[in-house]
């Protein structure tokens, strides 16, 4: 996939996707992305394994990520280059939409 076709159809990033990416900062299979979501957002995001996986194998297509290793019934992921291209470019809109919220958020209350 060209990566202009590849950055429109991943950003901006669905929250499941985010932090599927987020938690392959390290190499993990699809239990421990499923737990370190949770932890990291202190239990408010329970990840199936059917939206896991379905996730994972969409992003393995496009090239975000590849196999990293296949362990007795459990493959191990790995952010690619091109997946690291797209966290970064997802990051830094984020951090744009946070500036923007805190410097116009006081005109949201009383």
């Amino acid at each position: 996939m060209k990566q202009a076709k590849l950055f429109k159809s991943y950003i901006p990033m669905t929250e499941t996707a985010f932090y599927i990416l987020l938690s392959l900062a390290e190499p993990r299979h699809g239990y421990g992305i499923i737990k370190h979501v949770e932890t990291i957002t202190n239990g408010r995001i329970h990840l199936g394994s059917g939206t896991v996986y379905g996730t994972l194998t969409k992003m393995q297509r496009d090239g975000l990520i590849i196999v990293y290793a296949d362990e007795k019934r459990k493959k191990i992921y790995e952010i690619t280059d091109t997946g690291r291209q797209v966290m970064q470019a997802e990051i830094a809109r984020l951090k744009e939409l946070h500036a923007n919220a805190v410097n116009f958020e006081g005109e949201f209350y009383d």
